[in-house]
């Protein structure tokens, strides 16, 4: 059975009508059945909302996590199981192992390693896990794409949809103030470490941690975003060595596992999407946190994004996650 979500009312090429007609077009070559489940508007205070509320409070925010396990897998399996449908199938370059005894089901990055989603996936439980199949997992994208070809599938050279689907156009600030007009008229100032006013700006949901271009003052030297103080709207500025960070602390963690470790233990921890993985140590908390040591500094580390954790050494099997509350120096 064939099942194409409608999440954004807007005209991004992952949610299109042009989509669902591809997706429809696929389902006759293939000769099964085919629906479009529309959540539009769940997903619209679900995650859109979420991802407005979170600029504002001065996190950056990764949409995608909470597209993936509230819309990809506990909506799409309750569809599945209306339909008497054991599994769901999606297109996530990821790959997933089950022991063949009474072992939890593990989760790994793709074979294709420029093309790994994991970072995305980690918050699946093993319920879920059990249920799921990513069948590209294994492939490449141009064998991914020669298979479609062989197939005579119409989306076999469709051009791929990296942005997030409901700001096609990159303007995050703008998706915020539509969600939140009030946002529109907030002000404050970009201030140093030593709290001396550099400049002006309209709004923190504007800026992000790490940030250097379009900060809107000049300097001698090269600034960049250390932190936000929404409770001020505030932003703070400073030389690219203040964002070096030691270690960060991370809460709602999950464990793939469904049990946190007794102990501290070491693994390679993602804090961005296209980040390399760090060597670190990472120590569960009680009340569903985590500390994370890295061996070496790792820079830029924003509130709202995930660290995720990867096995040592082999950087493969993701262990779990969190969502970043904060960098330590």
């Amino acid at each position: 059975i064939g099942i194409t979500m409608k999440l954004s009312a807007s005209g991004s090429r992952c949610c299109s009508l042009d989509d669902a007609d591809d997706a429809r077009r696929v389902a006759e070559r293939l000769g099964i059945r085919f629906y479009v489940a529309n959540y539009a508007d769940a997903f619209g205070q679900e995650v859109v909302e979420a991802f407005a509320d979170a600029y504002l409070a001065g996190r950056t925010p990764i949409p995608c996590i909470a597209c993936n396990q509230r819309f990809k897998f506990d909506h799409l399996l309750e569809r599945a199981k209306a339909f008497g449908a054991e599994r769901v199938a999606t297109g996530h370059y990821a790959r997933i192992e089950r022991d063949p005894q009474t072992g939890p089901a593990r989760l790994f990055r793709a074979r294709h390693r420029e093309k790994d989603q994991t970072y995305f996936l980690f918050s699946l439980d093993q319920a879920k896990l059990e249920r799921a199949v990513f069948p590209v997992g294994e492939m490449s994208k141009d064998a991914v794409r020669e298979m479609a070809r062989s197939l005579g599938l119409v989306t076999a050279d469709k051009p791929e949809s990296q942005e997030i689907c409901f700001v096609p156009d990159g303007d995050y600030a703008k998706v915020v103030e539509a969600i939140r007009p009030a946002a529109a008229g907030l002000r404050g100032e970009i201030v140093d470490e030593g709290g001396r006013v550099l400049g002006h700006h309209r709004g923190i949901h504007r800026f992000t941690v790490g940030q250097r271009h379009g900060l809107g003052i000049a300097s001698d030297r090269r600034l960049y975003v250390l932190r936000l103080e929404p409770e001020h709207q505030r932003v703070v500025v400073g030389d690219a060595g203040a964002l070096d960070c030691r270690g960060a602390r991370v809460e709602r963690v999950h464990w793939i596992a469904g049990v946190a470790p007794d102990g501290p233990i070491r693994a390679r921890v993602q804090v961005r999407h296209r980040h390399a993985a760090a060597p670190a140590t990472v120590r569960a908390l009680d009340g569903g946190g985590a500390e994370i040591e890295f061996d070496e500094a790792v820079r830029a580390v924003a509130p709202g994004q995930a660290a995720v954790f990867y096995d040592e050494p082999n950087d493969d099997e993701v262990l779990g996650g969190g969502f970043l509350v904060t960098g330590l120096r």
